[in-house]
């Protein structure tokens, strides 16, 4: 049995959730979840006793079909939603005081890009979040224009939103939170509703971005492609945490769980 709990000799078992003790870890982790459940108001559970670590510079694929439990365990990472367990950030937990710090650590994109950009410029939009952090204005400016060079919409701050490409969009989408250099980005189907060419954009991008991902995605092109580590869930729950490519050769495992491989 190999450290991580992959035992490949059982298919469909393959994989086991890592335990979350990063005692014995090179490095704090970015992110811990331990033992978090949500149900929604008529009843339904979102999230049955999730526990996840992410370290430094690590890129997370999150999959699983859908109502399995993604976009709900993302919106509790900066305490949009708020279950039972524990969340933190750098060693923070997600509570209320320590949620404007958090919410600039954790950059979350949204599926839809439209949810995120609001204002009448590209500039504006991406200015949004250091302005409300407190900065001075020449930092707040300074911020705008790098994250925007990062996404190559240098050339677009003087731009309407509504314009644009969805996947210009999804660049300035996540240029707004660059803005507020987080240590975690967590983006929801950022290749959704891509084309070809923009949805290779999109991940020449992720690729060449300094920080940590959790990616939530249907896309497992993207997950081979992109993020070394893979976590599936399913109804609410991690069932597999482990390497991409032996996630990804489990053909079982994957059709158990309404995946295919890519």
């Amino acid at each position: 049995m190999d450290p991580k709990g992959i035992d490949a000799s059982v298919p469909g078992t393959a994989l086991r959730m890592p335990p979350t003790d990063t005692s014995s870890t090179d490095g704090a982790p970015v992110l811990v979840v331990r033992d978090l459940s949500f149900t929604y108001p008529d009843g339904q559970p979102g999230l049955r006793d999730v526990s996840l670590a992410l370290f430094p510079g690590e890129r997370v694929a999150l999959v699983g079909p859908n109502g399995a439990g993604k976009s709900t365990l993302m919106l509790h990472l900066n305490g949009i939603l708020r279950g039972h367990g524990d969340i933190q950030v750098l060693g923070l937990p997600v509570v209320e005081q320590h949620l404007p710090s958090i919410r600039a650590q954790i950059g979350l994109v949204f599926q839809n890009p439209d949810d995120q950009l609001f204002s009448p410029t590209v500039f504006e939009d991406v200015a949004f979040g250091p302005l409300h952090m407190g900065l001075m204005e020449e930092e707040v400016c300074v911020r705008a224009a790098r994250a925007l060079n990062q996404v190559g919409m240098a050339g677009y701050a003087e731009r309407l939103s509504y314009h644009l490409s969805v996947g210009e969009k999804k660049r300035i989408a996540i240029a707004t939170v660059l803005a507020m250099e987080p240590v975690l980005l967590a983006l929801d189907e950022p290749t959704a509703g891509l084309d070809p060419r923009a949805r290779r954009t999109l991940i020449r991008l992720l690729a060449d971005l300094p920080v940590s991902a959790l990616v939530a995605t249907h896309d497992m092109r993207l997950v081979q492609e992109l993020l070394p580590r893979t976590v599936i869930m399913d109804e609410g729950r991690i069932v597999a945490d482990g390497p991409s490519d032996i996630v990804l050769r489990d053909a079982a495992l994957l059709e158990q769980h309404g995946l295919e491989a890519p």
